[in-house]
Parts: C-alpha cells; structure tokens; sequence
C-alpha cells in the first residue's frame, strides 16, 4: 500500500546523495565471476559453511502493538486480538495469522529502548549500532556481512538491497564502495546490466578489448591508486553483466513465482530467497508504509497483510530447503509506535519500548526475551538498545564484534564497545 507519510520527514524521499552512492554502490560492489557457478561441488562446498544475514527492514515504524508485542483489553491495546503461535504460551497480533504458525522458528525481542524518535536517525542506528553523531559514518551490517562472510574469489555482490522505498542504498562507510548495496529497485535486475539490443557481443568484446588496451597504455606509464580503483570497478561491473540471471526472479519454477505473487513484497520475497540460495551473504527487503499517524489500524491490516502470508512462506520454505541454520534473518524497523491513539486514530513515534523479530542462524528459536509493562509504556524486564542487537546479529552469524578493522592506518571498532550482545538471543 503507498501513502503519503503523516509526519513530511525528508528522510522519506530519495535524495541525490544517497542515489549517487547507490550508483557507485552497483560499480564497487559487483564483483562476478563463473567460478562458483560453474563448479557445482565448489560451490556446494561453500554453502556448507557460509552464513548469511536477511534483513527485513518495516521503513516508517511498525507498531509492537498491531504486531509482536499486543496489548488487548488495556487503555493502548487497539481493537485487535492477541492469538496463539506454534509456541505454547507465546501470542501475536491477530494481523499476522501466518506467521504465528512459523514462530516456532523465530524469537521475538520485546525491550527495545533506543532512545529515539526521528526516521533518518532511527534508520542509520539500527542498521550500524552506533549512535548517530555530527561528522561520523559507520558501515552498514550488510557491507560488515559482505566483507566478512564472503569468501575472497565470491563470484556474487555480497550486500543486496531490495526495495520500493525507504533509503537508496545501504552505505559502506570506511569500509569502501567495494561493500556497498547493489540496488534492486521493484525487485528489478541492477540497472545497466543487460547489454543493448543495438550493440552486438561481439562488438562489445571488441570495445572493451580497446578500452583495455588503452588502460594497459595508461597503466604503464601513469598507474594511481584512483586508475586501479577504477579498472577494479569496471571490471567487476563487466562481470556482473554475465551473472544476470541470478537476479531474474522469473527464473524461479511458475510455482512458486504463483505462490509468491500475492503482492509485490511477495515477490521481493522470493527474489531474497533466491538469492540466499546463491549464497549472497546480505539481502535486505524494504517494506513500506509503517508511519501511520492516522489511521493507524486500518493502515496496519493492509501493510501487514501484505507482509505475513509472503514472509512465512520464506520462513518455511528456508526451514525446509536446509537454509535457516545457516541464515539470519531479522524484521526491524527504525523505531515502534506509542501506546497513546492520538485523536487521528494513529499512533506517533516511539522508540522508548518497542520490539522486532529475529531467527535463524545463532538465534535460539521459539522465545521471547524482555519485557514491557501490561500497556506497553515502560520496559520491565532485559532492557536493550540497537548497539546490543547489532553486537548480537554479529555474533550469530559468527563475527567477533568487539574486533577492530585498521583501515589505512585508523582503527574502528566494528561494534559499539560500550555495548555487548544479548545472551539470551544466542543459540
């Protein structure tokens, strides 16, 4: 469903700056080969022992109430039930029937408390675990999880977005345009990828032939860091021409495309499960509009019912084919909604006791850890913030996230060291 967001932040268009990293994003992160794909004991090798991080990201603020943590029957609760799950004694909003059959794969945590109001800010601390600060910029989980979970010759990108909304690219920060999103707008291929109808491959071949003749010219007399930077990405941009099919979702069986096609998150679905299936070690799915300052309810009913049907489906479907164990997978959004219902009928920003989803690789499954009170104003019991939950999606997936990256002689911890992973998350 697409409405106008209530509250008019400009973090909810897109901005040439983030569009521009995107492209650079595309260049720097693809980097295809045939290796892997035309190896098959190779690459069942690697998918034995890689691990992989799925996030979905709910942009505007999912409500805790409408979804993982309801409170019917109180002064906060909304009009919606709350009903059981796969797990005993563990219940859900009413609005997500399907995933309560799957929550025997997943935990949720219900004591968030990121200290946090704003979109923009919400969206760079839950997705970095540092607290956003004037002049600082950290690397997105997705270009950490692409450096450090994707083997060396990786014939693939290693940090893919998939959106229809929310921000243009997942950004690398330190780490270098190399591990920045490559971009699916609509679930569509990346762009630029597919060679034009009016140039024939075989002269294609012939101009870049030329064009690396000319670098090698170049190279031998006036050979930089910014020409071998470049080379590297046209390179891999070359690559990524020959591998598009990876990201053709209609490469998937008619059935399945059928089963996912309730929607256009469904499809986003499938394509992520695709694409984890090659090993990608990041996909990110953006779902959008969450920001409901009016109509909070009858908003919720139709974004989450485009989201549970789809996202079960993933769920059980990566269960079945052998891929959750070696899988992250993470529903968050940039903050929750208040338990005060303002007279439009909506619900506001709250990032003060809210909750996400997790499950998969390293998380222990079928819980719920933390708290809130009985109308969900305060949390009660295991308080966390985003640096603890980027320490623990760091940590399940097997990074050791108090390590320090040296980047051209300045150290960065990779994690905020003032924090430590939940424990009670971890398998």
């Amino acid at each position: 469903m697409q409405c106008h967001y209530a509250c008019r932040t400009g973090e909810h268009g897109i901005h040439r700056r983030t569009l521009l990293s995107a492209a650079g994003g595309l260049l720097g992160a693809a980097s295809l080969g045939g290796f892997v794909m035309q190896n098959p004991a190779v690459a069942d090798q690697l998918r034995s022992g890689c691990k992989r991080i799925l996030n979905i990201f709910l942009h505007g603020g999912v409500s805790q109430f409408e979804s993982w943590d309801p409170k019917p029957g109180t002064d906060t609760g909304g009009p919606f039930r709350a009903i059981p799950t796969s797990v005993p004694g563990v219940h859900i909003c009413e609005l997500l029937p399907h995933t309560a059959k799957q929550m025997h794969h997943l935990t949720l945590l219900r004591s968030l408390n990121t200290h946090n109001n704003d979109h923009g800010r919400g969206v760079v601390e839950m997705t970095t675990g540092h607290k956003q600060l004037p002049g600082s910029a950290y690397p997105h989980v997705g270009a950490l999880a692409a450096k450090m979970l994707a083997p060396e010759d990786f014939a693939l990108p290693g940090n893919v977005l998939i959106r229809s909304a929310g921000p243009a690219s997942n950004p690398a920060a330190y780490l270098g345009a190399r591990y920045a999103s490559v971009v699916m707008n609509n679930g569509q291929p990346p762009a630029f990828t597919s060679r034009p109808e009016s140039l024939s491959l075989a002269s294609d071949q012939r101009r870049n032939q030329l064009r690396s003749q000319a670098h090698d010219r170049f190279a031998r007399r006036r050979r930089t860091a910014d020409t071998d930077a470049y080379t590297y990405s046209f390179d891999q941009a070359q690559d990524l021409l020959s591998r598009r099919q990876v990201f053709e979702v209609d490469q998937e069986p008619q059935a399945d495309q059928d089963r996912y096609a309730v929607s256009e998150f469904g499809r986003h679905c499938l394509l992520a499960r695709r694409l984890l299936e090659h090993d990608v070690p990041f996909v990110q799915i953006n779902h959008s509009n969450y920001d409901t300052h009016y109509e909070n309810f009858d908003f919720h009913i139709e974004q989450l019912g485009e989201f549970d049907q789809p996202f079960s489906m993933l769920i059980e479907d990566l269960a079945e084919r052998g891929l959750l164990e070696s899988t992250l997978v993470c529903v968050m959004s940039e903050f929750g909604r208040t338990p005060r219902i303002n007279s439009r009928y909506g619900r506001d920003h709250w990032g003060k006791s809210w909750s996400i989803a997790l499950g998969g690789c390293g998380i222990q499954a079928g819980g719920v850890v933390g708290k809130t009170n009985d109308n969900g104003t305060e949390v009660v019991a295991d308080e966390v913030d985003h640096g603890h939950l980027f320490h623990t999606l760091l940590q399940a997936v097997g990074i050791d996230s108090f390590q320090e990256l040296d980047i051209a002689g300045r150290i960065f911890p990779i994690a905020d060291p003032a924090k430590v992973p939940i424990k009670e998350l971890l398998a």
